[in-house]
Parts: structure tokens; C-alpha cells; sequence
């Protein structure tokens, strides 16, 4: 009877050493926290955005350099053929900039070059006739017929013979074609000629001008909207998108459209051009498409929601956006979990959506990496808890009214 007591408490005291040796092993694992499996999928990045149908598609025409206007070509209503002379702006300096870069290149080629290749033939011939004096003193010298000290006079002389040649093959080498000098000069040329060019604004396709906000004697400068030229096509989308997405937008970009009135009938079209200037009080800029084909439905004013395809990836290495932070080095960065710790990770990425972002480098598919946000130490020991990836299809907002957020597919 005395020993079953006895049993009970040994029982119970084995417990308690579990427990807390179970409890120990918890706390030396570290605390639990949310994680996830690096996973790869196609991407599809696109901004979602409202707007309507305009009338005629309307391009803003401006200058792209700071000048005073000349000549001006057009008034309102007149029609324009693509390549047409609109505007004329001085270009008194820019032509004194193309001359003195065409005359530099010349110089180059008809004095410079040939100028540096005599100087190397003449070099090297010096050269090659130090040497063969001082291989002469080196003779004379073994019979005693000259002091040591004209050896080491024509030993300096071939030091600087050499050095000369050495000089004259890279001025030569510099200035040959194709060279280092002729590229710089040729860059330079271009770039002159470019901005000449510019001097001349011209219609990029037919049309008919509507507004004009320019005379001459006028100074104009790039960002400024002088004339407002509308095309032949008989329709054109018109979609304010929030300034913030300025940079992923193309002229080009493909777009689906779905009109409020025929949800059933979407259709494709393209970026046709983005605005030069932002609307300081809506902080929006006006982009405009074309659809290809027209539908036959299109009416003035028309309400549209636009899809348009920004970046694109077959298959691509994606974290949620929660898991990543900044260093204070400003770079981009995971807690990636390998072996029961956490180790900051820098990486790099890609398209970014609302939910999830590519990673180009730092991580490989089925890493594992915890969510940020918590003040994680490096090595800090934690348990993590793996949920699956956000959903970056459900990210498309119910009601885009004017707002352009990024989303994946």
C-alpha cells in the first residue's frame, strides 16, 4: 500500500521534467510567425482605370527644347498631312553646334589623323636608330674605342625614343577610325543634328488642328502644349490614370476595354499616346488608346473600363508584398528561414502588384521567408508558420471610378 504514493509522485515529477523540457525546446525555437513558400507563376501586370469615348482622337503637340518660335504654319481648322511643317523654331545656335561638331570630325580626319600617324613612323624610325646606336657603343665599347659614358647616353636616348613611340601609338591608336576620339565626335555630331531637328516640329499623321496656344516670337518650352490636332479615326478613349503609374505606362501598351453599357462585348486596344503634362489638382494624366478594331457600338462620352497590360512574365519567382522591408541602406530585402533562423536577404524585383512582387535575384523557388513587419533580429531563432500565398486575383478593385491600381493575373 505504501509504494503506490511513492509511484505517483515519481510519475508526476517525470511529467513535470517534460513539460518543462518541452517548454525549454518551445522557447529555445523562438516565437511562432506567419511565413511563406517562395512560389514561380506567370505574371501579368496591368493597371485598371475608368474613363469615356471622345469624339476624334486628340493629340497634344509640343516642343521638345526650350526656344522662341519662328514661324507658325497652322491655324485652327486647317488639315495637316502626316510630316507636315507645323512650327519653326530658332535654331541659330543649334546650327553653330552642328557645324562646330562636323568641323571638329573633319579636322580630325584630314589633319589629326594623319598628323599622328607621321609622328608614330617618325618615332619609330627614331627608335629603331637609337637602338642600333646603341648597339654600335656596346661594340665599340667591348674594344675600349668609347667611354662608358656614351653607352649611357645612348642608352637614355632609347629610353626616350621608346617612351615617344609609346606616346605617338596611343595618340595614333586614339585617332585611328572607329576610334576612341572619332566615336566622341561622332556622338557628338548626332546629338547636334538631333536637337536641330527638333527645331522643326512636325504632324505625326493626318489631321485636322484644333487649338493653338502659340504665336511667334513666342518662347516655348518642353511640357507646354502649343497645338491640339485631331485625327481621322472616328473614335478615341480618353482614361485619366493617377500620376503614380506614369512610369510603367508605355505608348504602345496593349489594353482590354469593357463600355459600362455592353459588359458582355469587350475589345482590344492600344496605348496611343500619354500626355506631357500632369493635372496639378487631380493628380492624374490623360492617356489615350485606340481600339482595334472599332466596335460599332462606341457612342460620345461612353463610360469604359480599361484594362492595360503593363509587364508581363511567362513564369517569374513572386513574394507577397508583406514579406518585404528596407535596409537602411535602402535596398530591398526578405527574412528569409533556413535551418530554425531567420537571415535578412537582400533581393531584387520586378513588376509589383497589389498583393504580390516579383523577385529577380536573392531568391529561388520554394524558399521559405517569413512575413515582415515584426522587429526580427538576424539569426533570431523563430517557428514558422507557412500560409499560402495571397490571392492576386482578387486584388481587382469592385468600382475603379477614376483610381489605377496595379494587379496581378
Amino acid at each position: 500500500m505504501t509504494k503506490h504514493p511513492s509511484r505517483w509522485k515519481l510519475f508526476l515529477g517525470l511529467g513535470l521534467v517534460v513539460i518543462l523540457g518541452l517548454w525549454g525546446w518551445r522557447t529555445w525555437q523562438g516565437p511562432v510567425v506567419i511565413g511563406y513558400r517562395v512560389e514561380t507563376t506567370p505574371l501579368v501586370q496591368q493597371v485598371v482605370a475608368t474613363g469615356r469615348v471622345v469624339a476624334n482622337s486628340r493629340a497634344q503637340v509640343g516642343s521638345e527644347i526650350t526656344a522662341v518660335v519662328t514661324e507658325r504654319r497652322v491655324r485652327e481648322g486647317d488639315s495637316v498631312k502626316r510630316g507636315d511643317v507645323l512650327l519653326v523654331l530658332r535654331a541659330d545656335a543649334l546650327k553653330a553646334r552642328v557645324e562646330e561638331a562636323r568641323a571638329a570630325l573633319d579636322l580630325l580626319r584630314t589633319a589629326q589623323r594623319p598628323q599622328a600617324q607621321a609622328t608614330l613612323a617618325r618615332t619609330e624610325s627614331q627608335l629603331a636608330q637609337a637602338k642600333r646606336e646603341l648597339d654600335r657603343r656596346k661594340k665599340l665599347l667591348d674594344t675600349r674605342a668609347v667611354p662608358k659614358e656614351d653607352v649611357e647616353q645612348a642608352e637614355n636616348a632609347v629610353a626616350i625614343a621608346l617612351a615617344a613611340a609609346r606616346q605617338a601609338r596611343i595618340d595614333a591608336q586614339a585617332l585611328a577610325p572607329d576610334g576612341v576620339q572619332e566615336s566622341i565626335l561622332q556622338e557628338r555630331l548626332r546629338a547636334a543634328e538631333a536637337d536641330l531637328d527638333k527645331t522643326t516640329v512636325r504632324a505625326q499623321f493626318d489631321g485636322t488642328v484644333l487649338t493653338r496656344n502659340v504665336e511667334p516670337g513666342d518662347l516655348v518650352q518642353p511640357g507646354k502644349t502649343l497645338l491640339e490636332i485631331s485625327t481621322d479615326a472616328n473614335a478615341e478613349l480618353l482614361i485619366p490614370i493617377d500620376e503614380r503609374n506614369l512610369g510603367v505606362l508605355k505608348v504602345g501598351q496593349p489594353a482590354v476595354v469593357i463600355a459600362d453599357a455592353y459588359p458582355e462585348r469587350p475589345f482590344p486596344a492600344y496605348i496611343s499616346s500619354i500626355a506631357p503634362a500632369i493635372d496639378p489638382e487631380r493628380g492624374t494624366v490623360d492617356v489615350r488608346l485606340l481600339a482595334t478594331p472599332e466596335p460599332d457600338f462606341l457612342r460620345q462620352d461612353l463610360t469604359i473600363t480599361v484594362t492595360i497590360t503593363t509587364g508581363e512574365r511567362d513564369t517569374a519567382i513572386v513574394v507577397p508584398n508583406d514579406a518585404l522591408f528596407r535596409l537602411a541602406n535602402g535596398a530591398t530585402a526578405v527574412w528569409r528561414y533556413e535551418h530554425g533562423k531567420l537571415i535578412s536577404t537582400e533581393v531584387k524585383t520586378g513588376l509589383r502588384g497589389q498583393s504580390l512582387t516579383e523577385v529577380t535575384e536573392g531568391l529561388s523557388a520554394e524558399d521559405l521567408i517569413a512575413r515582415a513587419g515584426a522587429a526580427f533580429e538576424p539569426d533570431q531563432r523563430v517557428r514558422l508558420n507557412v500560409v499560402p500565398m495571397p490571392d492576386s486575383a482578387s486584388t481587382r478593385p469592385a468600382s475603379t471610378a477614376g483610381e489605377t491600381p496595379m494587379k496581378f493575373n
